[in-house]
């Protein structure tokens, strides 16, 4: 690490010097603590002063017969004269809360097996890409108490095969940082080097990614880059002064009640593109979805207040370093705000993300589907409207663990109506979903249709299974993600406009849509009802086509609906199709085109 680029914010190592690191005689620790009185090193009951080295800005001690395994912390003392015990900013693991101490970690322990999939991993634009979002403590539990939880690499043997039955081929792992309160999901971290000790050892989770990444699966991670924890061991005031954090409260406190990284700070804006680096490239993690992005590029997250110039110039400049140091990387951000060229690249003026989630899109839908069906006419361009705007940005479609919580019911919940009427709007909604362009997000849980919110305390209600409706939906969403992968029209020209067409937008009335996905000469049609009315006779003009071929009805009985397999869906007549369209259906539909 250079001092230069560490302290003007082009430092992307940070965390190869810093930290403690294991050595052939036994251990270093580092650290950086400018306006600290002096530090010492607290570890095997002992309190060791540390040397100051380089500018004087930094403190070190090399302690030989040091294994790997030892929990340590630093004595900052202050200049007031009180002192303050952390942990190391850099730590490679720590201690299960409440207890805080760093454990020192060898890196280079383990060796991964996943060079085939490392060579030829992509932000994969013209791929599908179907993420599993999953909180690791309650996907499934090995027993009923909170603090049962499967290690890393257990769930990795538990995940791979299931993720590839149901059709993803990625998943997304909710934040993995060291943070001290479950409640908080990982978003609220005090180890931003630390994979949180509730699921083991870093050893553990480089298992787990590589298993996944040899069975074909993808893992993104949910990376922190806005707020930290607020706990006093951990990075607020670490020297006695705010190092990390904005000095005054008015922008130092977030709305989470949680400490903001100052980011104008050369230091903070290496230590965070350190970190991502680290994740990225010490665990081969395949991607970061960076959480909160609207709170860097406008003050508190509020447009009204400005763009936050010092944070848009942090995301540009960590995107080109981890795109640089990481290739193939994919690099997603939550964003809800009108902020221009997201996903442009930085040499082009843009913040150089891969993808943008479409919460406009997540909005809308949603609130189309909780409407009841007397209002869908008056509502219709709801499900129109993200196509007015789709090409302006990369989007990822997210149904996500923010939809499932908080009194927001589960997406089946969302659904209107009874109990039963709810399912067949969610197979016709998932079915619009995945037609759309755009890549694809969905919470663990929501395959199956989840009925209770999410609670990190519990696993997800798998005993639904047994419940030959949710089996049914289950079977469903399986199908449907199974021709998601497989057929290029879904994805690789997702944002290219040739790629899609509306068939037909303009059935208000009737709350019908059609349209169509392209992709190598290949054509798909997907056609929709989404009133409560059985919808006969509706004729649609598929320009080109001469044949129809059925892949997937949202009624067929083996989904829980009501229609046989055997049980024509539509006929050609006139050079027109004509369909005959249950209440809350759609068909995904193979076209056939006239001989040349």
């Amino acid at each position: 690490m250079e001092l230069y680029d560490f302290y003007t914010g082009k430092a992307f190592d940070a965390y190869q010097w810093l930290g403690g690191h294991v050595t052939e005689e036994g251990a270093v620790f580092r650290t950086f603590a400018p306006s600290a009185q002096g530090i010492s090193l607290l570890i095997q009951g002992k309190e060791l002063p540390m040397e100051k080295i380089a500018d004087g800005n930094f403190y070190q001690l090399a302690l030989p017969g040091i294994q790997a395994g030892e929990a340590y912390e630093y004595r900052v003392y202050t200049q007031n004269g009180g002192f303050q015990d952390h942990c190391d900013p850099f730590g490679f693991g720590m201690e299960l809360r409440p207890n805080h101490r760093s454990i020192l970690r060898d890196l280079g322990e383990y060796s991964f097996s996943d060079q085939e999939w490392m060579a030829q991993r992509s932000a994969s634009y013209d791929k599908p890409v179907n993420i599993y979002e999953l909180h690791l403590g309650s996907w499934k539990k090995p027993g009923p108490e909170n603090e049962d939880w499967y290690r890393y690499d257990e769930v990795g043997e538990l995940l791979a095969p299931y993720l590839k039955e149901a059709g993803y081929n990625y998943v997304e792992l909710l934040p993995l940082s060291e943070h001290p309160c479950d409640e908080s999901w990982g978003y609220q971290n005090t180890g931003f080097y630390a994979p949180t000790s509730r699921y083991g050892t870093a050893r553990e989770l480089k298992e787990m990614i590589n298993h996944l990444h040899r069975e074909g699966i993808g893992v993104l991670l949910d990376f922190v880059p806005v707020h930290f924890a607020v706990d006093a061991y951990g990075l607020g005031l670490f020297d006695g002064t705010p190092l990390y954090e904005y000095p005054h409260p008015a922008v130092g406190v977030s709305e989470w009640g949680s400490y903001n990284f100052m980011h104008s700070r050369g230091e903070v804006r290496s230590f965070l593109q350190s970190c991502a680096r680290y994740w990225l490239e010490e665990y081969h993690l395949d991607g970061l979805r960076m959480d909160a992005i609207s709170r860097l590029l406008y003050w508190q997250g509020e447009e009204a207040r400005g763009v936050n110039g010092n944070g848009a110039a942090f995301l540009r400049e960590m995107n080109r370093g981890l795109k640089e140091h990481c290739p193939g990387c994919m690099l997603i951000a939550e964003d809800s705000t009108s902020y221009p060229d997201v996903t442009k690249p930085v040499e082009e003026g843009g913040l150089g993300f891969d993808y943008k989630w479409d919460l406009g899109w997540m909005h809308d839908t949603l609130e189309y589907f909780q409407t009841g069906p007397e209002y869908r006419s008056r509502d219709y361009h709801k499900l129109t409207f993200s196509m007015m705007y789709f090409y302006n940005e990369r989007y990822l479609l997210p149904l996500s663990h923010d939809e499932v919580v908080h009194g927001k019911a589960t997406i089946l919940q969302k659904m209107n109506g009874g109990y039963a009427g709810k399912f067949p709007q969610a197979r016709a909604m998932y079915l619009y979903m995945m037609v759309h362009p755009g890549k694809k997000l969905n919470f663990m849980g929501n395959e199956f249709g989840q009925l209770r919110e999410w609670d990190e305390r519990r696993e997800q209600d798998w005993g639904l299974r047994k419940y030959p409706i949710h089996d049914a939906f289950y079977r469903f969403m399986k199908e449907l993600q199974q021709l998601y992968l497989s057929h290029p029209e879904l994805s690789q020209e997702d944002f290219q406009p040739e790629g899609f067409q509306w068939l037909d937008c303009h059935q208000e009335a009737r709350c019908l849509y059609a349209l169509e996905r392209r992709a190598q000469g290949k054509r798909l049609a997907a056609v929709f009802n989404f009133s409560s009315q059985r919808q006969e006779e509706y004729e649609l003009d598929i320009p080109g086509a001469a044949r129809l071929t059925l892949l997937l009805h949202t009624d067929w009985e083996r989904y829980g609906g009501s229609t046989p397999e055997a049980e024509p869906a539509f006929s050609k007549e006139g050079g027109k199709f004509r369909f005959s369209l249950p209440p809350f259906s759609g068909m995904l539909l193979k076209i056939e085109p006239h001989e040349p």
